[in-house]
């Protein structure tokens, strides 16, 4: 019911997932991102364990290939499932199960992972995957986008689409993008006009909250009229 991509972008680090289904709120049952640790999705029938037990095993520095397949040899449902899981290096693994809905099926690369069931058949991914592979300039959230634009446009889902999401962690522990649209007609056309929204009036602000490295953020700085600390001088080797 649905398709998805899991991704890391080389430039920057960011990990995330876009992701469309005929099923309300695939944000919420499909898309899970860890800051500097990976990217799950997982659906058909979904299993969340995946990737709640699979992330903190990436943390310890195990592939995505070697978690899965501890994880889905204890699942005695692995074969509705399917995932795709990519770490903070890039490396990537998935698994569709042997019963799944037509057509069902994955395509994992450098970097990302493409993955759907009960689509109108093969051409939807593979769509994915060349939009995803020519926009490498672009910020990963909106590579994610299209991405969802481009397997709508090859066929998506054989029932049509109900919610859509792109999800991405930067840096800091809190997402730096989460936009997600829960049950829409054209939640595609919508997800593009709230990623939009979330540009122009919320990235800005996430951007000034606090970090590890800087515990006031710049938005409190400049409620309490705080001075930014001056810049540590530079060392010169003379």
């Amino acid at each position: 019911m649905t398709f998805s991509i899991a991704a890391r972008c080389p430039r920057t680090g960011q990990l995330g997932v876009g992701a469309l289904t005929a099923r309300p709120a695939v944000g919420k049952l499909v898309a899970h991102v860890r800051s500097g640790v990976g990217a799950v999705a997982t659906q058909a029938t979904p299993n969340p364990f995946l990737a709640y037990d699979g992330l903190p095993l990436l943390g310890e520095g195990r592939s995505p290939q070697d978690v899965l397949t501890g994880l889905l040899a204890r699942d005695p449902g692995r074969e509705v499932r399917q995932v795709g899981m990519v770490d903070r290096r890039g490396h990537s693994h998935a698994f569709t199960g042997s019963r799944t809905r037509d057509w069902t099926g994955h395509h994992t690369g450098p970097g990302y992972t493409v993955q759907g069931n009960r689509l109108v058949g093969p051409q939807t991914l593979a769509e994915i995957v060349r939009v995803f592979e020519d926009s490498r300039e672009l910020d990963l959230a909106e590579r994610l986008m299209l991405a969802i634009e481009a397997g709508e446009e090859a066929g998506g889902d054989r029932q049509g689409a109900r919610s859509a999401t792109v999800t991405v962690s930067g840096d800091e522990p809190y997402p730096l993008w989460d936009v997600r649209v829960d049950d829409a007609e054209d939640p595609a056309r919508e997800l593009r006009r709230l990623l939009g929204v979330f540009r122009e009036e919320v990235l800005p602000a996430i951007r000034r909250m606090p970090t590890r490295d800087d515990p006031m953020g710049e938005a409190a700085r400049q409620a309490l009229g705080v001075t930014p600390p001056a810049a540590a001088p530079t060392k010169h080797p003379w």
